[in-house]
């Protein structure tokens, strides 16, 4: 994912200078991500907030020991415990995970989502009657949109295979794109005799599993094609991953034009990502990092609002937020989500900066 801050690159109608120098580091710290990201923060918000980047990044261990030191600093946050079990659960340290999530509980009361994780545990302990009973009670309204498949698959273990090839056929329409779904929904119709449609399944399951595979085959070749030849060049190269019905796609072709610095090509895949998936944290977060970019301030603002309401702890789309609203001469509602950025990130010597040159400002008025 393109994190971080982008950049303060002008002076908007209202906002306070900004040295050259100061714009350049900013510049460099949105394109780069997370790479300059202190080593040492000091705060629990701060190891939060770094938890959750390196969560992004799939780097699990080190995520982990970032909650276990926020934890250690506010034992009592349902946020990081909340976080640090998701990370335990993907590290496979599933009765870790159980623990963290059963302290949310006690901490913040009954949660859909910590349902849901609950049942995803019960699964995989093989206790199916008590993952049934948990991913049912919000299969009506979902906190993710794989609970019906998780339900699904829940059912079928159990044995109860008519409900369990209810729930995966609702699933397929959910996620017409997940391979796993319709792999499992082809063995539930195999087994109730229905060799029909067990065909028609299997025959989507290798059709999307092969999707999968050349897809990552051509996010290799568009990385190549933008480092080594001319964007008309590359743009050829890179729509081999263009799908207008794919979020997932659109999102990562939108990435990587925007890496390579090619926003104006940015734009039209992840606007149309957002309309596809309006709950994709990482569609909305790089659609305002290309706008803000491109300069672009007001369009930028509506979607990183939209990334910051998704992912609150996330200090990239913080810290852009509040650049935006800075860059926007909306220097009241730029300040406190400056404050907050600061505190995800107390060793951003650039945010502090212009935080005392808003602060300073404040005070003259």
């Amino acid at each position: 994912m393109t994190p971080i801050l982008a950049a303060l690159l002008a002076v908007a109608a209202g906002a306070l200078p900004l040295r050259t120098d100061e714009a350049g580091t900013f510049q460099a710290q949105g394109q780069q991500g997370t790479s300059n990201a202190p080593a040492q923060r000091s705060g629990d918000e701060a190891h939060l907030s770094r938890g959750v980047q390196l969560m992004q990044d799939q780097l699990f261990e080190a995520a982990a020991n970032e909650f276990e030191q926020a934890l250690a600093l506010s034992p009592q946050d349902p946020r990081a415990h909340l976080q640090y079990a998701v990370c335990l659960l993907s590290l496979g340290r599933n009765e870790e995970a159980r623990v963290q999530f059963e302290q949310v509980r006690k901490l913040a009361g009954e949660s859909r989502y910590v349902t849901y994780y609950l049942g995803r545990l019960d699964f995989l302990s093989n206790d199916y009657a008590s993952a049934i009973r948990r991913l049912g009670s919000v299969a009506e309204d979902p906190p993710f949109p794989d609970t019906a498949f998780h339900l699904g698959v829940a059912y079928i273990s159990s044995g109860n295979v008519d409900e369990g090839t209810k729930w995966l056929e609702r699933a397929a329409k959910v996620l017409p794109r997940d391979y796993r779904v319709h792999y499992r929904l082809a063995r539930a119709y195999t087994s109730a005799g229905r060799e029909q449609d067990g065909a028609r399944e299997y025959g989507l399951y290798s059709q999307l599993r092969d999707e999968h595979k050349n897809t990552e085959k051509d996010v290799r070749a568009c990385t190549t094609a933008l480092r080594t030849e001319l964007l008309d060049t590359a743009r050829e190269t890179c729509h081999r991953i263009y799908d207008p019905n794919d979020p997932d796609k659109l999102t990562l072709l939108g990435q990587l034009f925007g890496d390579a610095g090619a926003f104006a090509e940015a734009l039209e895949p992840l606007r149309r990502a957002v309309q596809l998936d309006p709950n994709s944290f990482e569609a909305w977060h790089n659609l305002g990092v290309t706008c803000f970019r491109m300069n672009r301030y007001q369009e930028a603002r509506s979607p990183l609002e939209r990334a910051v309401a998704l992912r609150p702890e996330y200090y990239g789309s913080v810290v852009l937020l509040g650049a935006t609203l800075y860059m926007l001469g909306d220097d009241d509602a730029a300040l406190p989500v400056l404050e907050r950025a600061h505190r995800l990130n107390p060793a951003d010597t650039q945010t502090e900066a212009i935080l005392e040159k808003l602060r300073a400002g404040r005070k003259k008025e």
